[in-house]
């Protein structure tokens, strides 16, 4: 009989006798789909109120830095008032959000718009997340962090792809795309309110909302090897996904409008399956294997400037997302699993920390370059930038593996004086057992402050 932690109620599940994985699984992804749903709008949006690059960024930039300061003060929260609640909170910020959108008359309304949404995307993604953990199923070990890991940028591919569909066939977009994931998120708030709570309530809530950033020095350590890679590949994605359809349009001027949604679908859309296909790879490996796709895909497209051709534009955008998903996954194993289960939340914290950072203040330098010396020279400044993060990546790990395969482990050395055939430690950093998914954001959640 399996035991129950402290705090946590056995699983329910719902009247047709299975949890609600896939509800919960649904929110983590719409969620994220609306978060890159605006990507495609961004050139209606210049055009209709004369929005410079730099104003571009900023509503980009808003959003991740909402989402970062919404995970280190609720990421604990809904192990003491519940996940239902969390997660009804967050989707009626979330609806008011996308009506914001939908009724936005300027930069400043569209800034207010992605601060809502980043505080109901950062908090809801902890609950729901945790609530997949929830809901394991025995059957299937596994399942909730595999669902982690592969949601968020599935999410972002579909809603991308979906809004750039609209773009083109739609009516109004720019009411269109944020009425459908009204009525989305609306569904599926009525269908969490029929559903049972999984953890029982406890005391601390207040005490939980304050940020908690930990990084021990095996964390540290490991941060440190991984830490540029981790930036180039988040600092690549805040470029596409802010400054992206404008790019588009500098390399193909006489390109569709909607082009430029399809270039940062065609990332989320890689980075998904690279993710899931790493996952069992060694992590240091798998961060290496990244980060040298990460200097092709920052090249590429300055040659697609030259070429005036997309081609090489896309080339670049699909192994940005390669890259995105290898340097991801292996970076947060490498961190997270250095660490004891205690530890996890603060260090995953700082580890998004770090990789929002990376994802917003870029993008935000990439905008003010672009007003004061156009979008070509910000292009050529933010890839030059990327390629050498990448490089000092690419040097670092190797550096690294190289040190780790010479120097014999303490079991190796001890096998080799007493001849036994004892087996050799393995380095939780260095390498995972073939069973081990990645780590995922929910472990914010989940951590006991």
């Amino acid at each position: 009989m399996q035991s129950v932690p402290a705090g946590l109620a056995p699983p329910r599940t719902s009247p047709s006798g299975r949890p609600p994985f896939a509800l919960h699984a649904s929110i983590l992804i719409a969620l994220l789909a609306a978060s890159s749903a605006p990507t495609p709008l961004y050139p209606h949006y210049q055009a209709q109120w004369q929005l410079s690059s730099l104003d571009i960024t900023v509503v980009f930039s808003a959003y991740a830095l909402a989402l970062l300061m919404a995970l280190l003060t609720t990421g604990a929260l809904s192990d003491h008032v519940g996940r239902r609640p969390v997660l009804l909170g967050a989707l009626a910020v979330q609806v008011a959000s996308m009506a914001l959108f939908a009724t936005a008359g300027g930069l400043t309304t569209l800034i207010g718009a992605r601060v809502l949404q980043g505080i109901a995307t950062g908090a809801a993604t902890s609950a729901a997340g945790a609530a997949l953990l929830d809901l394991e199923d025995p059957a299937r070990p596994g399942r909730p962090a595999l669902a982690n890991s592969i949601a968020p940028m599935t999410g972002m591919a579909a809603g991308v792809l979906a809004a750039t569909l609209m773009v083109r066939f739609a009516p109004v977009p720019t009411i269109t795309v944020y009425a459908a994931l009204i009525a989305v998120f609306a569904a599926q708030a009525i269908a969490l309110a029929s559903t049972p709570e999984t953890v029982r309530r406890r005391p601390g809530a207040l005490r939980s909302t304050r940020p908690d950033l930990a990084l021990p020095s095996a964390a540290a350590h490991a941060l440190l090897l991984n830490g540029a890679g981790v930036v180039a590949v988040w600092a690549l994605g805040g470029f596409y996904s802010s400054l992206g359809p404008g790019f588009t349009q500098l390399v193909s001027p006489g390109g569709p409008e909607y082009a430029g949604g399809m270039v940062f679908f065609t990332l989320t859309a890689v980075a998904a399956p690279t993710e899931y296909f790493t996952r069992r790879m060694r992590a240091d490996v798998s961060a290496l294997l990244g980060s040298c796709a990460v200097i092709p895909a920052a090249v590429l497209p300055l040659g697609a400037l030259h070429l005036a051709g997309p081609v090489l534009l896309f080339a670049g955008a699909a192994l940005a997302g390669f890259g995105f998903g290898a340097v991801s996954q292996g970076a947060l194993r490498a961190v997270v699993d250095s660490v004891p289960a205690r530890e996890k939340g603060g260090t995953l914290a700082s580890y998004y920390a770090l990789s929002y950072l990376a994802m917003s203040l870029p993008a935000i330098g990439a905008g003010a370059l672009t007003a004061g010396f156009g979008l070509r020279a910000a292009a050529l400044a933010y890839a030059g930038c990327v390629a050498v993060l990448a490089t000092v990546a690419v040097a670092t790990l190797t550096a690294s593996l190289r040190s780790r395969r010479r120097a014999p482990s303490p079991d190796t050395r001890s096998r080799s004086r007493s001849g036994s055939g004892s087996r050799p430690a393995t380095n939780n950093y260095s390498s995972t057992s073939p069973d081990t998914l990645a780590p995922d954001i929910s472990v914010l959640a989940t951590h006991n402050r």
